[in-house]
């Protein structure tokens, strides 16, 4: 374990939580990150007519709540455990520091960051339903950043982020509708440089 992760210190503290606890509900500040010791957890959306949406299931070396990071400052989901759980509690500013000062930590967020990235390629391909020919399909439906976000379990702003990287890159275009490119399936076959390069810049921004 990174050594920045593994003991209490400033701006960060270790709680012990039970099955059904809530670490942090929908609506709530945010203000703060969640890294898992030991157990698992889930995420879940409550819509506007009380459906609840489970985005995704976290396990132990996981992060969650890093949305504070890129401006949010309302929690959009709720962590629940799901078994007992170990759970450090990194405030904004202790993250923010750590970023520039622990490399080792700043490496281990980057790949967190690059999961994230290979969700979001995931979850375009199989709404593009990819074809064995490669060839670029049209996702016809209209399919919202914050879909995109509930599907994988992450902040509508970083989804943001990645599409206008993976547009740049010629992955996806838009053109009265989005098609994807045979070339996105190199995010997630091969984890390309070029796309971790793009996501090292994330927490320079």
């Amino acid at each position: 374990m990174n050594d920045f992760l593994a003991h209490a210190g400033e701006g960060r503290t270790v709680d012990k939580y039970h099955k059904q606890q809530k670490i942090f509900s929908q609506g709530e500040a945010a203000d703060s990150i969640f890294y898992i010791h030991k157990g698992r957890l889930k995420l879940s959306v409550l819509s506007e007519h009380g459906k609840e949406a489970v985005v995704a299931i976290l396990g132990k070396d996981e992060f969650c709540g890093e949305g504070c990071l890129a401006g949010q400052t309302r929690r959009m989901s709720t962590a629940e455990v799901l078994t007992d759980c170990e759970i450090m509690r990194l405030g904004k500013e202790a993250v923010i520091r750590a970023l520039h000062d622990e490399p080792a930590f700043s490496e281990m967020f980057v790949a967190h960051l690059l999961a994230r990235t290979i969700r979001v390629a995931r979850a375009l391909l199989l709404l593009a339903n990819f074809g064995k020919e490669g060839r670029p399909e049209p996702i016809i439906a209209k399919v919202s950043q914050e879909m995109l976000a509930e599907m994988i379990g992450t902040t509508r702003s970083r989804v943001s982020f990645f599409m206008n990287k993976f547009r740049k890159l010629g992955f996806i275009q838009y053109n009265g509708h989005m098609e994807v490119h045979s070339s996105l399936l190199g995010v997630v076959l091969h984890d390309q440089p070029e796309i971790r390069e793009k996501t090292r810049a994330a927490r320079k921004a």
